[in-house]
């Protein structure tokens, strides 16, 4: 969606608030399609003290996998961004400023990349997942670990000092 901001950009103090939705599903990130539905961007464009400031916010639904236990679930996803609008950079190595093209703004381009940028790399369930055994692969979220204990061979005379049941 491109944003005309022409009348808010020679009006102090106007400002035009936008609505449009997005559809991402095609992203893929680390092997997955996380987003399953559409995501909405909310927005405005303000003339403050002759500055235009672009304020937005995106949301969706993402269809994750946990990193740790390999179950997926559903996580909400909002994301906000914002940068000033101008005709002309005055600093080279200002990347709050976005160059406004015949007095338009690609709101898609801007939202997109807010939303690649502030995505996570790695998805939980819970802080408290407790992840897949290492040695017979169960969930330990569900159950318990079916692993006999390994006793570490440089210990092994240590266990035979043990009573037969803990060894």
């Amino acid at each position: 969606m491109r944003l005309n901001v022409n009348r808010v950009l020679h009006t102090l103090d106007a400002g035009e608030n936008f609505h449009f939705e997005m559809d991402l599903s095609d992203l893929e990130f680390g092997g997955e399609k996380p987003v399953i539905n559409p995501v909405v961007v909310d927005g405005q464009v303000r003339n403050k003290a002759g500055v235009l400031l672009l304020e937005l916010q995106t949301s969706t639904t993402l269809r994750c996998r946990c990193s740790r236990c390999l179950e997926s679930f559903d996580l909400p996803k909002t994301t906000d961004y914002s940068c000033v609008l101008a005709e002309e950079k005055q600093f080279e190595d200002s990347d709050d400023i976005v160059l406004l093209d015949h007095d338009e703004v690609d709101l898609d381009d801007l939202a997109r990349t807010a939303f690649i940028l502030d995505m996570d790399t790695v998805f939980l369930c819970s802080p408290q997942c407790k992840g897949l055994c290492p040695g017979c692969g169960v969930n330990l979220n569900r159950e318990a670990c079916r692993c006999k204990k390994q006793v570490d061979p440089r210990l092994a005379a240590l266990a035979k000092l043990l009573p037969r049941e803990e060894a």
